[in-house]
């Protein structure tokens, strides 16, 4: 039973009040923002904020515990499939997966740690390995990558937190609650240094070390989630915790959150803390800053922000059996970006590190062709609004996404191009406009052909891909 949790309710708030008003230096409110209270109606008054809306792209880092086994098979997301807990292709569920009978993570555990083998041994060589870590590396990687932000996993399902939390758990013995070193903190200093806004994901609907399951089922994966008063109480102290201590720009909760805590109050107090914070659309209540789709995009433009998560290959923990098949190709990773930009959306691209801090070099090469490809077209990306239509087609067949800034619209071709020019089908820009293609000095030719427009290209192609015009005073369609 937890007896104390080490924070009140009225000490706490206090304290995320005084922290507000640092946040305001940065949040660019000419005024003091509107006071958030524990209702659906007064948080939804909350807007999403223009750093959110313009960065289109942040990294997911799914790092602890799992990461010192690193496996699971090679199977696709598909969680229609019964079988799929059996089979769960995500590392980061090791601990539940390990747990069903004839699963082959249960086989790869004993084969490799012996039939007794208890998961949470891995706590200490955890710690051990994570004492190397190298936060500003990561960073650098994440900025080069072209990410404006980050979002580390602070505590996945099984319970371990890679803070030193004050929070008592209560089943757990005291050297395996937590990593010893504050990640959370290193991490956040590092990313904030390079410019980059800082997020943190907690998981309030899952915590094995209250309900243990195993989840093996549909019916199974409701039944797991805790609603003890205890836990309720332990998710509430956590996520003010975090909030205090860190000040994250994003909150983003999985699965849900227990009935017995209180997610009203929690989003209203981070609201209060951190003006130009966001959070998503999972702590079981009607509101949310954004949607989050998870290896799913959308067919048509939203009105609503949204959120794409997804791990480079099938996990989102390290999966040492991973490789270059099943990690997402270069130049689908530059088109799946595009696309969900072209539709109101983000991508939250997430990296498995290794137990001690080492990105996969397959992720790595991801990373550098993004951040690469991002240099040169970045223009047509960040803090660029959906156009009245997503999509459009060259007359050759080619996929092109649109997406627009001021009085520029932008035409992403998706695919290699051939021959001297290319025509994008029913597209009429105003007479006189301006047509340049990103990472090409010199304005191109083009002329109106019925309802398509046909645009000279240079000999050489600059950068690969996919090729962006730019096109300047664009009119109607």
């Amino acid at each position: 039973m937890i007896r104390s949790y080490g924070y009140s309710k009225r000490g706490t708030t206090a304290k995320l009040a005084a922290f507000a008003a640092l946040a305001l230096s940065t949040a660019g409110f000419a005024q003091a923002p509107p006071h958030y209270e524990a209702s659906i109606q007064s948080l939804d008054q909350h807007p999403v904020p223009q750093w959110y809306d313009d960065a289109k792209l942040g990294i997911f880092i799914h790092w602890g515990l799992y990461s010192v086994p690193g496996w699971a098979p090679l199977t696709m997301v598909n969680f229609n499939d019964p079988n799929q807990f059996k089979n769960n292709p995500y590392a980061e569920w090791y601990y539940n997966t390990v747990r069903i009978d004839g699963s082959p993570t249960q086989k790869y555990d004993r084969e490799h740690f012996g039939p007794n083998h208890n998961y949470y041994d891995f706590a200490a060589e955890f710690d051990k390995q994570s004492a190397s870590w190298n936060p500003d590396a990561w960073a650098q990687i994440f900025k080069d990558a072209g990410a404006k932000y980050v979002v580390l996993t602070t505590k996945h399902h099984e319970g371990f937190t890679l803070w030193p939390s004050v929070t008592p758990n209560p089943t757990l013995p005291a050297d395996r609650q937590h990593a010893t070193r504050d990640l959370v903190g290193d991490l956040t200093k590092s990313v904030r240094q390079q410019g980059l806004k800082m997020g943190l994901y907690y998981s309030g609907g899952f915590d094995w070390t209250f309900v243990p399951g195993p989840i093996s089922s549909r019916e199974s994966f409701e039944a797991t989630k805790p609603q003890s008063e205890a836990y309720g109480k332990y998710v509430d102290a956590q996520y003010r915790e975090l909030i205090q201590r860190y000040q994250p720009s994003v909150l983003w909760n999985d699965i849900d959150y227990p009935k017995t805590g209180h997610p009203m109050d929690i989003e209203a107090e981070y609201y209060n803390a951190v003006p130009d914070g966001v959070v998503d659309d999972r702590f079981g209540i009607k509101h949310a800053d954004y949607t989050s789709p998870e290896y799913s995009t959308l067919k048509e433009i939203s009105p609503k922000k949204w959120e794409e998560c997804r791990g480079l290959g099938q996990s989102f923990g390290y999966n040492r059996a991973e490789g270059e098949a099943q990690t997402i190709a270069p130049d689908k990773l530059i088109y799946l970006l595009v696309d969900i930009v072209s539709k109101n959306g983000n991508l939250l691209l997430d990296v498995g590190p290794e137990a001690d801090g080492t990105i996969p070099a397959v992720q790595m090469a991801r990373l550098k062709e993004l951040g690469a490809w991002l240099a040169q077209n970045g223009d047509a990306i960040y803090g660029t609004h959906p156009w009245k239509r997503a999509e459009g087609k060259t007359t050759s067949g080619m996929d092109v996404r649109f997406t627009q800034k001021n009085s520029t619209l932008y035409a992403t071709m998706m695919g290699s191009i051939q021959g001297p020019s290319v025509t994008i089908a029913s597209l009429k820009p105003k007479a006189g406009a301006t047509i340049e293609l990103l990472g090409y000095d010199k304005p191109l030719t083009w002329t109106q052909v019925g309802e398509d427009v046909k645009v000279s290209l240079p000999a050489s192609l600059p950068g690969k891909y996919a090729y962006v015009l730019s096109i300047d005073q664009a009119g109607e369609i």
